[in-house]
C-alpha cells in the first residue's frame, strides 16, 4: 500500500519494515552463494523470514488495520526474532487473543485515532512484552 494511504498508525510501526525486507531479498539471493555468514547478516535473514512470515495473510481474513499494526509493532520490534518461523502464525494469533481480551483500548485507541500515540505505543508495547514472555 502507498504510504498516502497509510493511517499514522502504520506509518508508525512499518516505516521500517520496507526497508529491512528489502535488505533481507538482497541478502537471501547473496546468501545463497555462499555459506559463511557473519552474526548480522544471519540477523538480518533471520528477521526478514519472520517479517514475511508475519505479513501473509489468510485469504479472505484480512487483518483489521489495529490488528496490524500491532502485529507489526512485534515484528520490526524483534519480539519474533527468538521463534522458529513455523511458530509466527501461532504467535500472531496468540497476541491478538491477548490484547483483544486484555488490552482491547489499544486496539479502540489506534481504530479510532488512526494513529500511534506516546500513551497507546507504551501500553502496546508493555502487552507485546507480556505476551513474548509466556509465550512458548
Amino acid at each position: 500500500m502507498g504510504s498516502a494511504a497509510q493511517t499514522k498508525a502504520m506509518k508508525k510501526v512499518a516505516g521500517r519494515i520496507k526497508g529491512e525486507l528489502a535488505q533481507y531479498r538482497e541478502m537471501a539471493a547473496f546468501a545463497q552463494f555462499g555459506s559463511d555468514l557473519d552474526a548480522s547478516t544471519q540477523r538480518l535473514l533471520n528477521r526478514g523470514s519472520r517479517l514475511t512470515e508475519l505479513l501473509k495473510q489468510p485469504q479472505f481474513s484480512p487483518l483489521k488495520m489495529e490488528e496490524q499494526v500491532a502485529v507489526i509493532y512485534a515484528g520490526v520490534n524483534g519480539y519474533l526474532d527468538p521463534l522458529p518461523v513455523n511458530r509466527v502464525r501461532a504467535f500472531e494469533e496468540g497476541l491478538l487473543a491477548h490484547i483483544r481480551g486484555k488490552h482491547p483500548e489499544i486496539l479502540e485507541d489506534v481504530r479510532t485515532s488512526r494513529d500511534l500515540s506516546d500513551a497507546t505505543g507504551a501500553k502496546l508495547k508493555s502487552a507485546v512484552e507480556g505476551f513474548a514472555k509466556s509465550f512458548s
